[in-house]
């Protein structure tokens, strides 16, 4: 079975299918018995926001996303989980739905960690060191972000839909699942 490093070689290099093929074999590597070097997840995960800009091809920006979302929650940055914050808000107006759904995915992955002081007060997250004020600044920040980005790309058409669910497709919808999540987490106190 091909290493991780080796995926991603044929995800930025090869023709469309053999792309497609080891995006989906990053996942079967993650999840296999023999999930490969975890060195070499951290180096891919960090390394990630600085590898997309060089990727030109529309194919190919999905299938590295998707890729990067299969393998994120590996990443070794507890002390800093919004290290890849603005390509994950940049993700979100991606104009491919596939690639705003795995930045969503992304994005939540990190609110469980970052939101465990405020469901269960008096509790530290026991997947980071981050304190409660350090999680509190990186929620403020990530949802000012995300509201600016709603407004951004809000419609008067929107109005009408009751239900986040039943918008039509688009970063709109995406940014709005993640501000929901946020407001679960937030009222989900124990």
């Amino acid at each position: 079975m091909a290493t991780f490093t080796e995926l991603f070689k044929i995800i930025l290099t090869s023709d469309q299918e053999s792309s497609r093929k080891a995006a989906r074999e990053v996942r079967k590597l993650v999840y296999g018995s023999s999930s490969g070097n975890y060195d070499e997840i951290k180096s891919i995960i960090n390394n990630a926001s600085e590898e997309y800009r060089k990727i030109t091809e529309d194919f190919r920006q999905e299938h590295f996303v998707m890729a990067i979302s299969v393998m994120y929650f590996l990443h070794d940055r507890e002390h800093e989980l919004d290290f890849l914050f603005p390509w994950l808000f940049h993700l979100l107006k991606h104009k491919n739905g596939n690639i705003r759904h795995c930045a969503v995915k992304m994005l939540w992955h990190e609110l469980g960690p970052l939101t465990v002081h405020i469901r269960f007060p008096g509790e530290q997250s026991k997947s980071t060191d981050l304190s409660p004020g350090q999680s509190d600044v990186i929620l403020y920040d990530m949802y000012t972000g995300l509201e600016m980005m709603a407004r951004e790309f809000y419609k008067p058409a929107y109005k009408k839909y009751k239900y986040i669910d039943s918008l039509p497709t688009g970063p709109y919808k995406s940014i709005e699942m993640v501000l929901a999540r946020m407001e679960e987490y937030r009222e989900n106190k124990s």
